[in-house]
């Protein structure tokens, strides 16, 4: 029997449905939305599915009826509830070729006359506010942003004055929505990142953020029982192509791409576009990470010396939300999904770590990379060849191999804090070896190397004061 047609790259709800792909039912949650209009904020990573919750948003509130024959929604919809939909998507929009203003007209431009309504003038607000206006007479508007914080993001990393540009003229943009909330039935925005009240979403300060509502947390993402529910043909195509037995690749599959948790009581929830393309390939990658290179956030965790992910305990505010003037790393790593909630204690404090095997393979290579110089595709190499050196207790072939590592990075680099530096590569480096490290651990006489003795199975402790170099259990 052929396989359905996943859906790998695509974001449109009409076209995946007339064209008979895969698309997992999340009706439930978008009817739970809508019976509640107002304006609403959801921050997910990015190719995790916001794309393809608004274009279902669209076609729902169109009427599409036949789009949505056998989805859950279907007998429960007012079919006769229809609005008109202003869908807006700030990538791609032609910005930063041209200055931002100027690419939100154009789109606006567009919207007012596929309407069919006389061009209009002014800001983008101005031109945001005539088309609510226009609409209008139709029924209340429904407004559709996706990707909201896009053209901030662009800049974050490069250049801080016109990422605060940017984020200046959206908050006057977005203000539009508030101050015509009488003519709106539902505003629904999506993007990456949450900015404080004091940023874009301060002239919109009546959106409800559901980004960590337990009733969405698996909105987005697909649940263990969804992955086996709807892929279970692809399940057992992939098992026999890969010689597996079905529990043994379903467990591998959750090592690899579950683990993301956007409520501390929620299910946990699969990466979609690595979910597909493994079923697509049949084999296992890093697919989600090789969808975009987190340079920026790179760059950040080596000026700040943060490597180690494994468990980290933040408040909740340092992953809530951020500002351009103070940009906080784990929360950063959080929103863009890079870590995940693990657990919470009875004070509050949350306890954040890699979602999976392949984000945190992935975001090794990158940190082993900036801080030990080990280009991304030897990373492996070297880890291998260090693992076979300690198994023949080959001390000496150890330190050529690490003296090799760090003999391409020019002092100069390093020199103000050179420990730092060197003790995350070699950190970085066992941890990419599959070791559980514990770095300097501190005791009330000072920071010491625990007697291996005392580490749990599989787990190496290691003092850059040390002399002696340390063996693999």
């Amino acid at each position: 029997m052929a396989l359905q047609k996943l859906p790998i790259g695509l974001q449109d709800f009409r076209k995946i449905r007339e064209n008979d792909f895969k698309y997992i039912d999340k009706t439930r949650y978008i009817y739970q939305l809508c019976q509640n209009p107002g304006a609403y904020f959801l921050s997910r990573p990015r190719r995790f599915g916001k794309s393809i919750t608004i274009a279902t948003l669209q076609e729902l509130y169109s009427g599409s009826r036949e789009l949505f024959r056998g989805l859950w929604i279907e007998d429960k919809w007012d079919w006769s509830r229809k609005h008109p939909v202003i869908r807006i998507t700030l990538t791609g929009i032609g910005y930063p070729e041209v200055s931002l203003p100027e690419a939100l007209n154009f789109k606006l431009n567009l919207l007012i006359e596929a309407a069919g309504f006389p061009a209009a003038q002014g800001t983008p607000g101005n031109r945001l506010e005539y088309l609510i206006a226009r609409l209008s007479a139709k029924g209340k508007v429904v407004v559709l942003i996706d990707e909201y914080d896009a053209p901030v993001i662009h800049h974050l990393g490069k250049d801080l004055a016109k990422a605060m540009e940017a984020r200046d003229i959206l908050k006057e943009f977005y203000t539009v929505l508030k101050n015509n909330d009488h003519l709106l039935e539902l505003v629904f925005l999506t993007g990456v990142s949450k900015f404080s009240k004091v940023g874009i979403f301060s002239g919109l300060n009546n959106l409800q953020d559901i980004s960590l509502h337990p009733a969405y947390a698996t909105m987005l993402g697909y649940t263990q029982q969804e992955l086996e529910d709807n892929f279970a043909a692809e399940i057992d195509a992939a098992a026999a192509q890969l010689r597996l037995g079905r529990e043994a690749l379903l467990e591998k599959m959750r090592r690899w791409y579950n683990g993301y948790r956007f409520h501390i009581n929620a299910e946990k929830v699969y990466n979609p576009v690595s979910v597909n393309l493994f079923f697509n390939t049949g084999e296992f990658e890093n697919f989600w990470f090789a969808t975009g290179t987190p340079t920026f956030l790179i760059n950040l965790l080596k000026q700040q010396g943060l490597y180690d992910f494994k468990l980290t305990e933040q408040s909740q505010i340092e992953f809530d939300s951020f500002d351009l003037e103070d940009l906080r790393p784990y929360g950063l790593l959080y929103q863009t999904g890079y870590l995940t909630l693990l657990g919470r204690d009875e004070y509050g404090i949350y306890q954040l770590g890699y979602p999976n095997y392949e984000v945190e393979n992935s975001m090794l290579a990158y940190l082993l990379e900036a801080f030990g110089g080990v280009p991304k595709g030897s990373g492996l190499v070297v880890a291998l060849r260090l693992e076979k050196a300690f198994e023949n207790d080959d001390l000496e072939q150890v330190m050529k191999i690490l003296k090799g590592m760090f003999s391409s990075i020019p002092f100069q680099l390093y020199e103000k804090t050179p420990e730092r530096f060197f003790h995350a590569a070699i950190h970085l480096l066992f941890s990419y070896m599959g070791l559980r490290i514990r770095s300097e651990p501190c005791t009330a006489e000072g920071r010491a190397l625990t007697p291996p003795w005392k580490l749990p199975n599989g787990c190496i402790s290691w003092s850059s004061k040390s002399t002696k170099a340390p063996k693999r259990p």
